[in-house]
């Protein structure tokens, strides 16, 4: 009996050795390969893949286009590694880079062709820009909010866009003198589009924003232009979009 249990002591022992030994190794493999690799790369295939392609879009030109802008460079840095994650995210100044999804919706809602003239109203990041802009567009966009356009700029410029029109302003007057645009999208939500902005669409142009109360429904609609100047909505899907400040925001009071 003594021996029997010294020979289960012997084998416990063994094996805790072999086992600490095995733990050891991997340690030391781990130490030397350094930690495991990040890659963007293949994380923007997937979000296309998964995020996109799954839920319908087929534009190849925007699916392109979302997998070679590297959605990471127009996040703060802390939170980099969530750039392709299924949601917004905080970018500061209360505001929020929009989920990949709803960017590729809202440019496939655009129906764009080949280097149309494009007015982006919210900056906010500069990804959708800069989205545009890959496609081939010719993109001028206005954020309101000081510091994000600073950084929107510098984010642009890094990530090779550096042939995106920037201003930091007021997106309820537009961009005059430099309408009319082919199409024009609105990434923060009124309660109204402001006329000025139907004024600055070519006529067969469409304008894409989503419209509704802050605490209420909202509403992603595509309006297209007619040659007789009139605007014709299309409801296309609810969304979540933080509101469009400013001018629009007093005349909504």
């Amino acid at each position: 009996m003594f021996e029997s249990s010294r020979k289960r002591r012997n084998y416990v022992a063994a094996f805790l050795i072999a086992f600490g030994l095995s733990i050891l190794a991997v340690w030391k493999v781990g130490l030397s390969e350094g930690p495991m690799k990040w890659n963007p790369d293949s994380l923007r295939t997937r979000m296309v893949e998964t995020q996109l392609i799954s839920r319908g879009l087929k534009d190849a030109r925007v699916l392109e286009a979302m997998r070679v802008v590297e959605r990471h460079r127009f996040v703060p840095a802390r939170i980099q590694r969530r750039a392709y994650e299924d949601n917004a995210l905080p970018i500061g100044e209360r505001q929020t880079i929009s989920q990949p999804y709803i960017v590729a919706y809202m440019t496939e809602a655009l129906r764009l062709k080949d280097r149309e003239k494009v007015l982006e109203i919210g900056t906010g990041s500069g990804y959708a820009a800069a989205v545009l802009a890959q496609i081939g567009c010719d993109v001028y966009t206005i954020e309101i909010v000081p510091e994000l356009a600073k950084r929107a700029r510098a984010s642009l410029d890094e990530a090779g866009f550096s042939q995106v029109h920037t201003r930091a302003g007021d997106g309820y007057f537009g961009w005059p003198e430099e309408a009319p645009f082919d199409a024009i999208i609105i990434t923060a939500a009124p309660e109204k589009v402001p006329q000025t902005l139907f004024e600055q669409l070519k006529p067969g142009g469409y304008l894409v924003a989503p419209v509704g109360p802050e605490y209420g429904v909202q509403n992603l609609l595509r309006y297209r232009k007619t040659d007789e100047g009139t605007m014709v909505a299309d409801t296309l899907i609810p969304v979540v979009f933080v509101p469009m400040t400013g001018e629009t925001e007093q005349k909504n009071k």
